[in-house]
């Protein structure tokens, strides 16, 4: 990992939940209450609803495409890529482009291939959970599937993929919680034999360590240690074996090393994000040994920068630097890489752009162009030739010109702070028709937030006569440090008054219908559409819940044995419930206490093996709904966690929530929740 502490990655961990305890021989029981779970037949009848002459079908939208996630041998002898089957599986492929010969190198069976990359020439990995779970074993295989081997064996276990040594072909290092389930400490795996060593232990699991900093030679050179909760100090190599504090630091404060200085004679030099000196995070040169900053690299007055690239080839030369703002913002620093930005800018116009991988020698780069109308190209740059040559359109069946902008919005809240955001507007509110509208708030909810590009939910609810409405509300990432920090202790509160404020904001501008908006949101968006039908009962017409919090007492208590060292963090963020005040607020923002205020129509979606929101959250709501007399329909996948990973089942979701808004915001409108 190239960062000491990312408190939005450690929040969203996961926790390995059993799939039932055995209540007779064979027998296991299915998470949740499945009694309350929505018939296939009820959702089917649901998604019926809706209706109409449309261009492009939910399938469309929503199946896997047909290739992606592809990616150059180190030697740029082969590409890799995923291919779908007729049954929606995603095998990886591997082409060598001297004879064009194809084999299928990984299998994808019952369950889902979550990633995938190069090891060196000769293997590939990838990783595989089960059922949702999120406890990834890494695994190893030669190109042509032979030689498969389970890196990680161990059951109940998470692997996270931590460096790919480039100077070491024959070694990974992975971080695994296996000797305490609250922590992860770093080993190196050996890809022929699988052999484990462990590089450091991680033995005080009240004060753990968040994260490992590794050479291109993979010596563990500093780290981050939490101490009491919400503090965290900085170790550096001591020289004789040891490492020893540089800084002692508050838990919000970033200092995050990207990566190390290979281009200068002095071994101590290292690239930091850092907002120890500014508000929106940059990047300074930094002498680890000497505990002083060099110079200020790169910084931008608005944003925070998120990256930078070096070039291992060129002496780790400084290729670029991106932040995001409006839009997605590389900076081309090389004379290499401002040439390759030129070429795109010149040839895709409007575009925006990642490089997802190069070859070694650095002749071939892998890129991505993206908008909010093009779902995804991926192209081949050569830079011996200064070529661009497109390799694949992912969604080819999309076409640009049927799709609808996504707009960027900038509006004031309710007490001054400037806010950011984006709306997608159907042709029909573009012809001056004011239209329904979904508000649509984003997960995390601290440090994430919406970005500009292709949205296949936003297009599909365009296509079918909906705006899209996307709020960065405070807390969310990438505006500096003070926005992150005015929405702690806030959530549910001001960062829905927010949420509220930007629908405010369009419904003034003339684009929507205020008598027809709905809200959905999935995780802390689920949360937060629940607490929506809760804080302003009358100001949607509707909402959908996926995978959403609605007891933040009963979350607290579920949370994964390995989020439990950071508890201290995230009740800083969220609230805590021995401090009297923060217990009343808790039980105002809990939905599932404000039952009573829901009186508009609701659909809930849940994953059975969520390892972050436990089905249970999703289970009280329905219940008590249910309870009153309330008509919720309830889709609940037994095969799934947090979020739908599946095609049938992510085209199922879409085909009976586009019914569900068709029911409730459409011409069937029906005004009440209630059952008849």
């Amino acid at each position: 990992m190239k960062t000491t502490l990312n408190f939005s990655t450690i929040c969203g961990a996961a926790l390995f939940l059993l799939m039932g305890a055995t209540t007779h021989a064979q027998e296991k029981t299915l998470p949740g209450n499945p009694s309350l779970v929505s018939s296939d037949d009820e959702l089917i009848s649901l998604a019926s609803l809706d209706e109409g002459d449309y261009r492009y079908t939910v399938s469309d939208y929503f199946a896997n495409p047909k290739a992606f996630t592809f990616r150059f041998s180190p030697d740029g002898k082969y590409l890799s890529y995923r291919e779908s089957d007729e049954n929606g599986k995603q095998h990886i492929y591997v082409k060598s482009l001297a004879t064009n010969q194809i084999k299928r190198a990984i299998e994808e069976k019952d369950e889902l291939v979550r990633s995938y990359g190069w090891l060196n020439n000769e293997r590939l990995f990838y990783s595989m959970d089960k059922g949702g779970d999120e406890n990834y074993h890494i695994y190893a295989v030669d190109l042509d599937g032979s030689d498969l081997k389970d890196l990680t064996p161990f059951d109940g276990v998470r692997a996270q993929f931590t460096e790919l040594l480039k100077e070491d072909k024959n070694h990974i290092i992975v971080s695994l919680n296996k000797n305490n389930p609250q922590v992860f400490e770093p080993y190196k795996v050996n890809l022929d034999n699988g052999e484990l060593t462990q590089l450091y232990t991680n033995e005080d699991a009240a004060n753990p360590i968040a994260g490992y900093n590794f050479d291109k030679d993979g010596n563990l050179k500093a780290f981050a240690k939490i101490r009491d909760g919400v503090e965290q100090d900085i170790y550096y190599e001591d020289g004789t074996g040891g490492y020893t504090t540089i800084k002692n630091l508050n838990w919000k404060d970033a200092f995050n090393i990207l990566d190390f200085n290979y281009g200068t004679e002095n071994p101590h030099d290292a690239y930091i994000l850092s907002n120890l000196s500014s508000d929106k995070s940059e990047i300074v040169l930094y002498d680890l040994k000497e505990d002083k900053v060099i110079e200020k690299i790169f910084s931008n007055d608005q944003y925070d920068v998120q990256n930078m690239g070096l070039s291992r080839k060129r002496n780790y030369e400084i290729d670029y630097f991106s932040y995001e703002g409006e839009k997605s913002i590389m900076v081309p620093v090389s004379d290499a890489f401002k040439k390759l930005d030129a070429k795109v800018k010149k040839e895709l116009p409007g575009k925006q752009y990642s490089v997802l991988d190069t070859t070694d020698d650095e002749n071939l780069y892998m890129v991505y162009v993206d908008s909010d109308r093009l779902y995804g190209v991926y192209y081949s740059y050569n830079v011996s030739k200064d070529e661009l040559t497109e390799l694949y359109n992912t969604m080819p069946q999309l076409k640009e010109e049927d799709m609808s902008e996504m707009r960027p919005i900038t509006f004031k809240s309710r007490d001054g702070i400037t806010l950011h955001g984006y709306i997608t507007l159907p042709k029909a509110s573009l012809a001056g028709e004011k239209v329904p509208v979904i508000v649509n708030p984003h997960g995390g909810p601290q440090g994430i937030r919406d970005s500009w590009g292709f949205n296949p939910e936003s297009q599909l609810f365009a296509s079918r006569g909906y705006a899209t409405l996307q709020v960065n509300f405070r807390i969310s990432g990438g505006y500096g440090r003070e926005f992150l920090e005015s929405g702690f202790k806030q959530i549910g509160r001001k960062a829905m008054d927010d949420v509220e404020d930007g629908l405010k904001y369009v419904i003034d501008q003339g684009w929507v219908d205020a008598d027809k908006a709905a809200i959905y949101g999935g995780s802390h968006g689920g949360y937060a559409v629940l607490r929506g039908l809760t804080k302003t009962p009358d100001l949607y017409a509707c909402g959908v819940d996926y995978v959403g919090v609605s007891n933040l007492f009963t979350f607290m208590k579920t949370i994964p044995p390995y989020w439990k060292p950071y508890l201290k963090i995230i009740k800083e963020i969220w609230y805590d419930e021995d401090v009297a005040e923060e217990k009343v607020i808790m039980e105002e923002v809990s939905p599932v206490y404000q039952i009573e205020k829901i009186k508009k129509p609701l659909f809930v979606v849940q994953g059975a093996n969520d390892p972050r929101v436990n089905i249970d959250e999703s289970d009280q709501i329905v219940s008590a709904l249910r309870g009153k007399g309330y008509d919720v329909p309830y889709m609940v996948r037994y095969d799934e966690g947090h979020g739908f990973g599946k095609e049938e089942n992510r085209i199922a979701l879409y085909k009976a929530m586009m019914g569900f808004y068709a029911k409730h915001l459409g011409k069937q409108e029906i005004p009440t929740p209630l059952k008849d």
